[in-house]
């Protein structure tokens, strides 16, 4: 019988806590971590933000004017003359163009770096680039730059300790005539991730220790008017150009908010502003970024829109989103944390009260919520939130306790399994594993129907013959038994000998287990026949047996020495009269005898055919004081026909003594 209890009382809950926040723990420590892989789904992330938000309209007051591919047909392969560029800085002066910005480097002299000198200071607007190295070479030159003016307001510079600037290690400067006749020079270094995609923006780099803004701050600045003794350095916070706050990381870079894809912004070609057919009106007031935009220059960049845009219109994204102050934020550490744990732990609280399919839907409701808000609040508010931790935190609890699940309820079925293999039917034990709340095994009052059947003189079979034949027969006879009773769903309680004890109703609650047992007890007994013919054949000592049925509540459950020993059985007083009854049927001849409690049980049952229940007398078996109703079971013809009660006397008690 089953030796081990089975408590069907959620004890899997602590598992399914200590699983899931584990599981957060670890994400939490990878978060702070910055744990590579999922940084880098985190910028992919990033990137698809910019898709699905699309687009947005650029200002009007931006203008690129562009070395394309109709330029370089016209005016003949790149690099041009210098006297080229000193026409273009003309004809955009006399556009009156508000501020242009120059993406080409003049770092080495030419012949005619005199006119395009003085076209540079008549117009007083043009502000040239200049390319920092950040490879270690040779120590810088001390009067290197000293006619580029740093930026020298520096609020809270010890946080300049603990994150070190970014800082270069070189230079390359417009000729030396050219950057003395600028309006201001600006860096155009761009600085990718690792992926190779740029998403960042160093507004400042230092060098010689002094603080360099970029083109796209100083263009914008001056556009806006805004002086640059007037550019303050909020060191880990962000750069105050005048009123307008711009954003930065503990570096000093800020996430470019990208306004589309290559050509989002006003293109106009140089060729047409040099032979003046470019509408006026487009450059009059404007800021103009003259760079290249043809591809065979090779000035593209990997940007979360394009794989290959031009870098120029890296900048003209800087400047539009200084001039409307529309500027991208990334929630901050603390924020980001918080979303994670607390979706972690919303998830793993959940997890423990709902289903498999309950957890698939909490899992993706809360992905679903989390997603939803951070695309809303990227698209409408420039806020970045992270997703790939917290997503990865919700999958991985999923997991984990989907896991835990599985293996505790493998171990309950495998317990389950061991417990009633043996002796219920498959069809039970799968029930059972589906439903363990139905094997309720730590003790209880149940109606059940008992069936105890027992070989007549089997004592004396025994002595008459030698071990090894009553074993023989006696191993045929529980066998087949045995088959029969899992046949009929019934739940083999014990074998006492050649004694056998079965009942229904336990642990599968059942409403027909009366009929169950008669059914059982019927062919019990036809095939006690045909073995008793099959031995005579043999020369063998045929046997027969008698069968006791009894209806009534028992206690039913795991008995014994817990942890040692203990049976799954009933015990109770319907379980000794049933054992009185069966005794009976030596007394009345009757191969199989039921009690009034089964009988009564058993009116109404309309599949109970081709017998009759004839009742006997009513007897007071050893130990009890009340009568018990005897039925002896006949079978009827044809089988069919309806069963037949024939109700015992109702005067007239026998008391029985013995067992």
């Amino acid at each position: 019988m089953p030796s081990k209890t089975i408590d069907n009382s959620d004890k899997t809950t602590p598992w399914r806590l200590i699983v899931g926040t584990a599981v957060t723990l670890l994400s939490t420590i990878l978060f702070l971590a910055a744990f590579p892989p999922l940084e880098l789904v985190e910028n992919k992330l990033y990137d698809a933000d910019f898709r699905i938000r699309g687009p947005l309209k650029p200002p009007e007051e931006i203008v690129i004017a562009a070395i394309d591919e109709k330029s370089l047909e016209r005016l003949g392969r790149w690099p041009w003359s210098r006297e080229v560029i000193s026409r273009l800085i003309d004809r955009l002066a006399a556009a009156d163009a508000a501020v242009v910005g120059m993406d080409i480097i003049f770092a080495e002299k030419d012949l005619h770096d005199g006119k395009l000198a003085e076209s540079i200071r008549a117009a007083s607007n043009v502000i040239l680039p200049l390319v920092f190295d950040f490879t270690s070479g040779p120590p810088p030159r001390s009067d290197e730059l000293t006619s580029i003016t740093p930026l020298t307001a520096i609020r809270n510079p010890g946080h300049l300790a603990k994150y070190p600037p970014i800082t270069a290690h070189g230079a390359l400067l417009p000729v030396e005539a050219l950057r003395d006749n600028s309006m201001a020079v600006g860096h155009i270094n761009m600085l990718p991730d690792r992926d190779g995609t740029v998403r960042w923006e160093s507004l400042v780099i230092s060098y010689m220790n002094s603080f360099y803004p970029s083109l796209s701050l100083q263009m914008a600045s001056a556009y806006l008017g805004i002086p640059q003794q007037q550019i303050l350095i909020d060191a880990g916070r962000n750069v105050e150009a005048g009123p307008t706050t711009i954003p930065t990381d503990a570096w000093g870079r800020t996430a470019i908010n990208y306004y589309g894809p290559g050509g989002t912004f006003t293109h106009i070609p140089i060729v047409d502003i040099l032979d003046g057919t470019a509408p006026a009106e487009r450059l009059a007031n404007s800021i103009v970024l003259v760079g290249a935009t043809a591809v065979g220059i090779y000035d593209l960049r990997v940007t979360p829109f394009s794989a290959a845009m031009p870098g120029v219109e890296k900048h003209a994204s800087v400047i539009a989103s200084i001039l409307e102050k529309r500027f991208i934020r990334k929630a901050s550490r603390t924020a980001n944390l918080l979303i994670l744990v607390t979706s972690g732990l919303l998830l793993t609280f959940t997890m423990t009260r709902v289903r498999l399919i309950g957890s698939i839907i909490v899992t993706l409701l809360i992905l679903l919520v989390l997603t939803t808000a951070a695309i809303m609040l990227f698209a409408n508010a420039g806020l970045f939130i992270n997703l790939a931790y917290p997503s990865c935190n919700l999958i991985g609890i999923f997991v984990g306790i989907t896991a835990c699940n599985y293996a505790l309820e493998e171990k309950r079925a495998r317990k389950i399994r061991a417990m009633f293999s043996s002796y219920v039917t498959q069809t039970i034990v799968n029930e059972l594993i589906q439903n363990p709340e139905m094997a309720k095994l730590g003790g209880e009052l149940r109606e059940v129907t008992i069936l105890f059947a027992d070989i007549k003189n089997f004592t004396t079979y025994a002595n008459r013959h030698s071990p090894e034949e009553v074993v023989s027969v006696l191993n045929e006879y529980l066998g087949a038994m045995t088959d029969i009773i899992l046949k009929w769903e019934g739940t083999l309680d014990k074998f006492i000998g050649d004694a056998i004890v079965v009942f229904w109703g336990a642990p599968l609650r059942s409403q027909h287990h009366p009929l169950q047992a008669v059914h059982c007890a019927m062919e019990m007994a036809a095939t006690m026949e045909k073995l008793g013919l099959g031995w005579a054949e043999e020369g063998k000592t045929p046997l027969s047996a008698g069968i006791g049925i009894n209806t009534g509540q028992v206690l039913v459950g795991n008995i014994g020495a817990e942890g040692k020993k203990m049976d799954y059985t009933i015990i109770g007083d319907h379980v000794n009269i049933c054992a009185r009854v069966e005794s009976l049927t030596r007394r009345y001849d009757f191969p199989i005898l039921i009690t009034g409690n089964t009988v009564e049980a058993l009116r109404g049952e309309t599949d109970l055919r081709g017998v009759v229940l004839r009742g006997i007398e009513r007897v007071i078996v050893k130990g009890r004081e009340e009568p018990v109703a005897i039925y002896g079971l006949e079978t009827a013809c044809p089988p069919s026909s309806p069963a037949l009660i024939i109700d015992c006397p109702e005067v007239g008690v026998v008391q029985l003594l013995e067992k």
